[in-house]
């Protein structure tokens, strides 16, 4: 299970749900971008990039996501979801995200996710902060 989540600094586990499960009895495609955002969300907690959004209203915006399904996932399981991030640009870094089942130890799903860095007060996208930029850094460097 770590060999498959190792390239990942961020990763989060939890139950799949009963009420996951769509009529084909595995978990519908839509919840996958549910534990993206799950694993995103526990990135951004690291960046602290909610607390610089509040102070600054600078934060990010969701342009582009994807997801390749490998494995269907079923109740009952446990799955780990990583994410990292693979490319920084001026205004934008790329996403990864790798979901695991424990039940198979196999790779469930993969995507990425673009973020842009976006100005909510000026209703407009801006270069991506230092701060941030240096943060990703760190998070990035526990894998290196």
């Amino acid at each position: 299970m770590d060999e498959l989540l190792k390239q990942f600094p961020v990763v989060v586990e939890f139950p799949v749900a009963w009420g996951e499960m769509d009529a084909l009895l595995h978990v519908n495609n839509v919840t996958y971008f549910r534990y993206f955002e799950n694993a995103r969300l526990a990135y951004f907690k690291e960046m602290q990039y909610m607390e610089y959004m509040e102070k600054t209203g600078i934060g990010p915006i969701l342009a582009h996501q994807q997801c390749r399904y490998r494995l269907p996932l079923t109740y009952p399981d446990v799955i780990s979801v990583g994410a990292k991030v693979a490319d920084m640009e001026a205004d934008r870094f790329l996403m990864k995200y790798r979901v695991v089942s424990h039940r198979f130890q196999k790779i469930a799903a993969e995507g990425d996710g673009l973020l842009v860095s976006f100005d909510y007060r000026n209703n407009s996208k801006v270069a991506l902060p230092d701060v941030l930029r240096e943060a990703i850094q760190n998070i990035e460097s526990r894998i290196a």
